[in-house]
Parts: C-alpha cells; structure tokens; sequence
C-alpha cells in the first residue's frame, strides 16, 4: 500500500500550479481567493515535502526553477487528464458555456488576460480552458487556439494574429555575451524549442530567413514555450519570442529584444471552431477575433 506521506496534498498541487502559470503568488492568492500568504505556506510545505526549490524568490516577484517548470507541465498535463474525465462523466456538458484548448504559453501570455476582459462585458457566459502542450483529440473543447495553418477539415478557421518573431534575451545577457548585432547571436547560446506537436519556428528557419548560415553556439533543447522564456530570463540563452505575445514579459522588464531584425510569422496564431459550437462559443470566438 503506498505510503501516503509520498504524496503532496492536492491544494498545495493547485496552490503550485496557480503560481507557477501567473508567475505571482497575489495572482494566484486573488484567483484562488486566499491571501499571499496561504499560497506561500502551501508551495513551501510542498517544497520541504518534495526536498527540492519550485521557485526562485526575487524582489520583484518569483521564477521557476528548472524542477518547478517540470512539474509545472506534469501537473497542467494531469489536470488535463482530469478535466477530460470529468467532461465525460458530468451529468449536465452545458455547466461552462464555452471550453477553449491552447497551449500553456498561449493561455498564460495572452489568453487568461482575454478571458478576464471578456467576463466584464459577458458575466453571465463561463469560459474553461483546456491547457495543454500535447495534440490529442481526446478533449472536448468548443474552441481551440494553436500556432498552425488552417486546414480542410471541416472546422471553421479565423486567424488571430500573425505577428513578428524576434529575439530576446535578458540585458545581462546581451552584455555578458556582446550582442550588438545578429552575428554576435550566432555564436550565443540559444534556446530551442523542440517539440512534434507544434510547428515553432527556429532558430535555423529564423537566420536563414534573415540570410544567414545556421547557428553555431551551446543549445538547450525544451518542447515548452514557458520553460524556454524561463530559461531566457536565467541568462541560460536567447530565445525566439513572438511579438503578440510577449506584451506582458517586456512590460515586466524580464526580457529584451536583443536585435532590431525579425521575420514574419510564417504561419498565424488561429483560432479553430468546432462545428458543433454553441451560440456562446461563437459569440467568444467573434470577440477573440475582433480583438
């Protein structure tokens, strides 16, 4: 029989979860509607239970560590698996009115605040969000946001932004490996995102793009979008962002563009509509979409 001290308690799973996704624990204090404080006894018994740091406390808010970002996508993939389950055995699917599926960078970077702003205007339509960074077609989900081109499948298409993708990297950064133009970055350490779900552009589709050879500096491969933002702001390497979602990073003062060159997006941030979308699920789309 397991033994049930190996196991954290489930609210400080969710108490994790919430600050890790907003990147603040008096974001995810005001989500969960507890104080700042209950959030940080949480995480610090589920750190002393798991005997490993999840965070790195700053003056100006909190970072995952590299064990904290890992956890972070176990948990939002069995969260999934959960909501999934729960999808099927509910008595009443009408519950939330509109369920959207998008990845953990899409959904912390530019769709949460969305949802927020479209609740003001809408209190009376509740919006779920599938979070999740492996293609499946298991879920049930009305609306889905992924970086992809639209396809003859039989669903409804709208392109929400197709934006530019630069380069962006920490000051620290950018001086401790002297960036002054696009051939320093050459030879820098890169982040590179490496995942068969999603078509990310790279690092050799962006130089070659710009008209230069492939890159020749230390790599780190990660198939998350958060995790490679993250190991950016550590000063680990300079990390392909695009530009419509990184708002809230550069506001944060994080991360920097490195160089002024960029490429067009090749392929747009799009949102896929399930034909059997209710009048609610539509009428969030169309607000998605104008916005």
């Amino acid at each position: 029989m397991p033994n049930p001290h190996d196991f954290a308690s489930m609210t400080a799973l969710i108490c994790f979860e919430a600050a890790a996704r907003n990147m603040s624990f008096k974001a995810a204090a005001q989500e969960m509607n507890v104080t700042p404080a209950a959030i940080s006894h949480q995480i610090k018994a589920l750190e002393q239970n798991l005997g490993c740091a999840l965070f790195i406390r700053r003056h100006r808010g909190v970072e995952l560590t590299e064990k904290g970002a890992f956890l972070l996508v176990a948990l939002q993939r069995g969260f999934e698996t959960i909501s999934d389950a729960v999808s099927r055995l509910r008595d009443r699917p009408d519950a939330v009115d509109v369920t959207i599926r998008t990845t953990t960078a899409v959904s912390a970077l530019w769709l949460t605040p969305k949802i927020t702003a479209f609740w003001k205007i809408h209190p009376g339509i509740t919006v779920s969000q599938i979070i999740s960074d492996v293609a499946t077609a298991a879920s049930r989900h009305d609306l889905h946001i992924g970086y992809a081109v639209p396809g003859d499948d039989g669903d409804e298409w709208r392109e929400i932004f197709r934006d530019r993708i630069l380069a962006y990297g920490t000051p620290h950064f950018a001086r401790e490996h002297g960036i002054r133009g696009i051939k320093d970055l050459l030879r820098a350490p890169l982040v590179h995102m490496n995942d068969d779900h999603n078509a990310w552009t790279g690092w050799a589709d962006w130089f070659r793009e710009l008209g230069h050879p492939p890159p020749s500096g230390r790599s780190l491969f990660v198939n998350n979008h958060m995790i490679a933002l993250q190991a950016a702001e550590d000063d680990v390497g300079a990390v392909l962002g695009w530009e419509g979602l990184m708002a809230r990073v550069l506001q944060a003062g994080r991360l920097v563009s490195l160089v002024p060159e960029s490429i067009p997006s090749p392929a747009a941030f799009s949102l896929r509509i399930n034909p059997r979308a209710s009048a609610k699920a539509r009428l969030f789309a169309d607000w998605l979409a104008a916005g």
